[in-house]
Order: structure tokens, then sequence, then C-alpha cells
């Protein structure tokens, strides 16, 4: 695996994934029963934004982040989905010692989970990178309800589902560096589905071209899905030479609620994450609720 997500920590799509997962998190705890989180392709626990990423021919890679987190950063009359978003990473930033006012340290979404988790959740995350498996190891090592797993995401559904707490919510974010990478994420929902029906299922995809992501969601509701959500985010218009013109996320489960709540923090991340006038925000029903 050659993917870093250090290159893209903080940029539009992970602050469109960190809204949601936050939301979701907090959805998930309206019950005091305990669930499990499962991070498929967890990454690392964090990313220090001041670091210097070279290109193979040795030039520097301008960050990604200023056109990301760097448009929220000083964000303060904000909905309270993406206030919520901004104490967390400010926590975090500020546990590593920067200064309040200096973004530096970037969350990723194992210490997005970890800071909300409580005592009677648990945190199960997948890494098959092995050097950002250690590296979760050492940020979590002291954390009682965190398991670290150097494994395949893919398999972890099958080996971790159903969970003994018979509640989940599951992030399936994977890199998107196989070109096989949408007929695998097909064909592990597949088995989870088989496994946990009733579970709380996030899955990450790139809309780089429409046809694709349109083509996965047809493909996705050939299993016969429960209710799904899907969320998009598309910061530039199909003209843009931008290569990952938008994201999305699609929810199987979704709490109760929260198609309202992303509908009112969708519109504020458009406006300010967007590159043109032809950018645009989405959120439907894949699967209607009944």
């Amino acid at each position: 695996m050659n993917y870093r997500h250090l290159y893209h920590a903080g940029n539009y799509a992970d602050v469109f994934k960190h809204v949601l997962l936050l939301q979701l998190l907090r959805a998930m705890q309206r019950k005091e029963k305990g669930f499990l989180y499962l991070d498929t392709h967890a990454g690392r626990g964090g990313y220090d934004l001041s670091a210097t990423t070279a290109l193979p021919d040795g030039r520097e890679r301008p960050p990604e982040w200023p056109a990301g987190i760097g448009r929220l950063w000083e964000e303060e009359n904000s909905p309270a989905a993406l206030a919520d978003y901004l104490a967390v990473v400010r926590a975090c930033n500020a546990r590593q010692g920067a200064p309040a006012s200096v973004l530096q340290y970037y969350p990723g979404s194992p210490w997005i989970a970890q800071t909300v988790l409580r005592m009677q959740d648990r945190s199960a995350l997948c890494e098959l990178r092995e050097d950002d498996a250690e590296a979760l190891d050492f940020d979590f090592c002291n954390q009682p309800n965190v398991s670290i797993h150097p494994l395949d995401g893919y398999t972890a559904l099958r080996a971790m589902l159903p969970p003994q707490e018979k509640r989940a919510l599951v992030l399936i974010d994977p890199p998107f560096e196989s070109t096989t990478e949408f007929a695998d994420i097909l064909g592990a929902m597949r088995e989870a589905l088989r496994r946990f029906p009733s579970g709380v299922y996030a899955v990450w995809y790139p809309i780089t071209e429409r046809a694709r992501s349109d083509w996965f969601q047809q493909d996705l509701l050939a299993l016969g899905l429960p209710p799904t959500l899907a969320v998009e985010l598309q910061i530039a218009g199909d003209s843009s030479e931008v290569r990952m013109k938008g994201c999305g996320l699609l929810v199987l489960n979704p709490p109760w609620r929260i198609e309202n709540e992303i509908k009112i923090a969708m519109p504020v991340l458009l406006e300010r994450l967007k590159l043109d006038a032809s950018a645009a925000a989405r959120v439907r029903w894949l699967v209607p609720e009944q």
C-alpha cells in the first residue's frame, strides 16, 4: 500500500467525513446502551499539518488542509454540528501542545471518535499499513476501550460482526488506491449485512466521475439495502480540472432524526468549501425509511 493520508489530512473530504461521523456518534449515544465503533481503514490517530510532504521527484507537495479545515478554523457562528466538530478538532490540537490560535495537529477518525466515546462504548481500529498500525498502538495503548487490529478492514467485518453489544457504527473509509475498491466494498457489505443487518454503516466514496459513483450506488441497491441515506458534497462542477470534485457518505440504517440534522450542516459546509458556482450539496434517501 502506497497511500499516505498525511498528504490529504484536513482537506475538504476530511472535514465532510468527520462532521458527519461526529453527528452519527452523537446520534448513537442517544441510547444509554453502549456500542462498537468499528473503523475499517483507520489510518493514524492524527496528523501534524506542519510536516512537509515530498513528492517522488523531491518537490514539496502543497498541503490540502488550507482549503479544508483552514477555511473553518476561525469560524465562530456555526450550526451546532460544525461547532461540535470544531471543538473536537481544537481539543485534539491542544492535546498535542499547539497554541490555541494555531492549527497544527488534525485528528483522524480514531481520535474524533475517542474524544466523544463513553465508558460503555468500544472502539476497534483496523489498519493494514504496518507503520500506521504501530502509530495507532502508541497513541491508544492506554485507552481501555480501544483495540488495534493490524489487518484488512474488510476481513474485520467478518471477524467482528455481530458485536457483543448488538449495536455498532461501522466506518468504511478505504483509500481507493485499488481499481477494485468499489467491488471490494460491495463484497464486504454483502457479508456484513448478512452477519449484522441492523448495524449502522457509513461508507465513504470519492466523486471523480459521476457515473462511477452512480454505478456503485446501483450495485449496492441490488444487495437489498435497509433504509439508506446518501449525503454528497461536490466542491466543483463537472468541467473543473480538480480531480476529486466531491465525495459522499452512504449511511445504512441511519439513526433517528439524523437526516434533518445533516441538512442543517450541509449548506454551511458547501458555502465554506466550494471552489466554483457549480458546487452542490445533496441529502437524499437512496432507500427510503418505511
